[in-house]
């Protein structure tokens, strides 16, 4: 197995039922990982064994890299965050091109690579890697221009750094362009991170939504991805038992799915 699990903190908090020590039920599940966790909590991650995988590189999804008058703020938040990750042994900084904002997609495009640029410089001598995500627009964010896996590819090939790379929600590009086994593949090189959930709903990696996961985990194993892959959703019913769902199905690709 190349690749690792983690899991974002702020989906597992809004389940139905909340697990009254998060971080303790993920370790016991396998995760070896923790995304956007607040930062009064890093200690306790650590206490357990959790890296530190992925902070927001800015304070805001709606407000982003796709307009040039807000480069500069940006990119004093960027740096800030690089800091810290820095500091703290963080490996990601998430950024976004922010909500549509008047410029065409191709300009925005420009736009984005031009203010990333020097920061995906100043990410490598710190040896950290900026992610920008697209996100989709037919359910939670309706507004955002980054939103497709093209789109976020043409800015990482305008950058042309290792310093940027996609972050790559299965969940967001199911939604807006399905296909997702080719274009993973097509893109793998790009692609620095990964986030699952189930389509419809953001929920459970379960019999009840439409995304093969064990085929993502198959296609990502064969070709040797070494990055993580973090599970994104909002469990139904039992945190615990969800997570150690997501986690059983990518530590064994390719292995028959379990009806529940």
């Amino acid at each position: 197995m190349t690749y690792r699990q983690s899991f974002a903190w702020w989906s597992f908090t809004e389940a139905p039922v909340p697990a009254p020590d998060l971080l303790t039920v993920a370790a016991e599940a396998g995760m070896e990982g923790v995304d956007f966790l607040p930062e009064e909590l890093w200690p306790r991650a650590r206490d357990l064994g959790l890296e530190l995988v992925i902070i927001d590189g800015h304070e805001s999804i709606d407000i982003g890299f796709n307009v040039r008058e807000q480069h500069a703020d940006l990119a004093g938040q960027v740096r800030r965050a690089l800091d810290v990750a820095v500091r703290e042994g963080i490996r990601n900084l998430s950024v976004m091109s922010g909500s549509v904002a008047g410029a065409d997609d191709a300009e925005a495009i420009a736009i984005c690579a031009e203010g990333l640029a020097p920061l995906a410089q100043d990410a490598v001598e710190a040896g950290v890697t900026l992610l920008l995500e697209p996100l989709n627009t037919k359910v939670d964010h309706p507004d955002h221009q980054c939103r497709s896996t093209a789109w976020g590819t043409a800015v990482i090939d305008l950058v042309g750094s290792p310093g940027l790379r996609l972050l790559h929600d299965v969940y967001h590009m199911q939604l807006m362009e399905g296909d997702l086994l080719r274009t993973i593949e097509k893109h793998l090189d790009h692609i620095g991170h990964f986030h699952t959930a189930g389509v419809p709903g953001r929920h459970d990696l379960d019999d009840r939504q439409e995304v093969n996961w064990r085929a993502v985990a198959t296609l990502l194993h064969e070709r040797e991805y070494d990055g993580f892959v973090a599970h994104e959703f909002i469990p139904r019913g039992d945190v615990g038992a969800a997570l150690r769902q997501a986690y059983e199905i990518f530590a064994a690709p390719g292995a028959r799915a379990e009806i529940r």
